[in-house]
């Protein structure tokens, strides 16, 4: 029997942000799926003086599914006319060990980790947020403008990238949505005014400054993926409350907590809840409109699975 293989432009055409962020919050709250650290290994790349990195992320439900994400990031693959994040999902029959199908791992990447940020904003960003500024035009930026907008009422939306015209490319994409979109050339032009901000970048450095921030915003930090990356300063985590995606990768696997820990900023038993919390009622999330919250997400295996699962059952029905 062939092995089916689902590819991007089906992942795309059959996502439902809504849906899926539902998907997401029971499969949290649930946590019947169990999943080990994932595997993290950087290799060297000579020939474009850059390190790549190879992730491995198992998960499995016992005796219903189980799957692996088999991923690599290339930060220099730019320069080479290719994605900086390419991969594949091996769907399994957690019974008897077989494969179910093999899934694009780049589109269902982007999509399950947009609606993880879409679920947690329906716990930390204000009800009424209208506003978003999205930092950066990489693959995922489309897939998050529309998943944090299945959660919200948004009506306006700023694309920022260090290449404008990808900005606007990102706008051109997402022309027919119901909101408005405008590519901007600086991020302070409208940090401040926005309800929302989203930043999916590969930025060593911080894009994100606390100075700008005012009270009510949400911060969704979903790039720096590595120790030594952060797209969030100290004053912007200082200022904020902070939550994040999961407590085992989020304490190890990312600047933007790492860093701030390290320099005494951020103690980790000041880091609220993590998505398993907020989705069992353990904390309600935002507690008034005048909060600055911080969300960090750096992936978790379960939102593979899950996104998985939901994208086979569309496939064979």
């Amino acid at each position: 029997m062939d092995i089916p293989f689902i590819d991007h432009k089906f992942i795309e055409t059959h996502t439902d942000f809504e849906t899926l962020v539902e998907r997401l919050r029971t499969a949290f709250k649930e946590n019947t799926i169990n999943v080990p650290m994932r595997h993290h290994h950087d290799f060297p790349n000579p020939e474009v003086g850059a390190d790549s990195t190879l992730l491995l992320m198992p998960a499995w439900n016992p005796s219903k599914e189980a799957g692996v994400k088999i991923v690599t990031v290339s930060p220099k693959n730019g320069q080479l006319g290719l994605p900086s994040i390419q991969g594949s999902y091996i769907y399994l029959d957690a019974l008897n060990g077989s494969v179910k199908a093999l899934l694009e791992a780049k589109q269902l990447t982007a999509a399950r980790t947009a609606a993880t940020s879409a679920l947690a904003s329906s716990f930390l960003s204000k009800r009424d947020a209208s506003t978003l500024l999205m930092i950066g035009t990489g693959a995922l930026a489309p897939q998050l403008i529309k998943a944090h907008a299945s959660v919200r009422p948004i009506k306006q939306v700023y694309v920022w990238g260090r290449n404008f015209d990808k900005a606007e490319a990102v706008c051109l994409q997402l022309k027919h949505e119901n909101f408005e979109l405008q590519p901007i050339k600086d991020i302070e032009e409208k940090i401040s005014e926005v309800d929302i901000i989203s930043s999916a970048t590969l930025s060593p450095t911080p894009l994100v400054k606390g100075e700008l921030l005012r009270p009510g915003q949400y911060v969704d930090l979903v790039g720096a993926y590595k120790k030594d990356m952060r797209e969030a300063d100290d004053k912007a985590i200082k200022k904020a409350t902070v939550f994040v995606d999961t407590f085992e990768g989020g304490l190890k696997e990312s600047g933007d907590i790492v860093i701030p820990i390290a320099n005494g900023i951020l103690k980790p038993e000041e880091i609220k809840a993590d998505l398993f919390g907020l989705c069992d009622n353990k904390h309600r999330g935002r507690v008034n409109d005048q909060e600055v919250i911080v969300f960090k997400s750096v992936g978790h295996a379960l939102e593979d699975l899950t996104a998985a699962n939901y994208y086979y059952k569309q496939y064979i029905s």
